[in-house]
């Protein structure tokens, strides 16, 4: 289901209705606090498809020559990381409030806690590097080493070889002619 066509709205008897392609379908909820939760994950989901990812991209375009990949963290790391909090942070946070009136960064925090494992993977990481130093960190060294064409592409190292060569098949069935 493509998150710009999901069209969702809860009831009063707290039923989510979803609107794919002219179906609907009814999702029992279990309160209303994990129907907003959900909202909220869809429309982080929207900011990222929509302009984060560029954000972020500019952001680490910017700085990833400052990173290397050495146990030793440098002085300046601490000040790019908490920049990157704060713009990536405040930008995320204006969107959601701009989409849901009563959005709460605070209480978004606390169920997404209780509920980590309910969200999608890539939205977990991302939200992690505004909190996890290390996932930051590891962040901008994947992003250089790309950038400097050190990520190894496993398809390089593959090779396939038949067991048994057409000319080989070829020269067997010729000999038993």
């Amino acid at each position: 289901m493509d998150i710009k066509e999901r069209n969702m709205r809860c009831t009063a008897d707290n039923v989510e209705m979803i609107d794919m392609d002219e179906e609907s379908f009814a999702i029992s909820s279990s309160s209303a606090a994990e129907s907003a939760f959900d909202v909220v994950v869809g429309c982080i989901e929207d900011i990222i498809v929509d302009e984060f990812q560029q954000l972020q991209h500019s952001f680490m375009e910017k700085y990833y020559t400052e990173f290397d990949d050495s146990d030793e963290n440098k002085l300046t790391y601490t000040q790019i990381f908490n920049d990157y909090v704060d713009l990536l942070e405040k930008h995320l946070e204006q969107q959601l409030t701009e989409r849901i009136p009563d959005f709460n960064m605070n209480t978004f925090i606390q169920l997404l806690m209780q509920h980590k494992e309910e969200v999608p993977v890539d939205i977990f990481d991302m939200l992690l590097t505004f909190t996890d130093f290390m996932a930051f960190k590891e962040m901008f060294l994947e992003y250089k080493a790309e950038k400097e064409g050190r990520v190894l592409d496993p398809s390089q190292d593959l090779m396939v070889t038949p067991l048994l060569s057409s000319h080989t098949k070829h020269l067997s069935s010729s000999k038993s002619q």
